[in-house]
């Protein structure tokens, strides 16, 4: 399921990066790489805080439709 749909205050794994070239090397510059694990911390509109890599990064709903988990 795509990291938008994701549960507030679950761990995920991530299976698959989608996009183009430039924004799959985008969100593994970021630490989105399969197998990484990703943790929710907040919903909101839509949009997400995530954890991932001792590291927390915001993501609009256009870009975390993108991380299949």
């Amino acid at each position: 399921m795509p990291l938008f749909m994701a549960k507030f205050r679950e761990e995920y794994l991530v299976k698959k990066i989608g996009g183009s070239e430039q924004t799959k090397h985008h969100l593994n510059d970021l630490g989105f790489v399969p197998g990484a694990k990703v943790l929710v911390i907040s919903v909101m509109c839509g949009n997400l805080i995530v954890q991932v890599k001792d590291s927390r990064i915001a993501l609009g709903r256009d870009l975390a439709g993108k991380i299949i988990v």
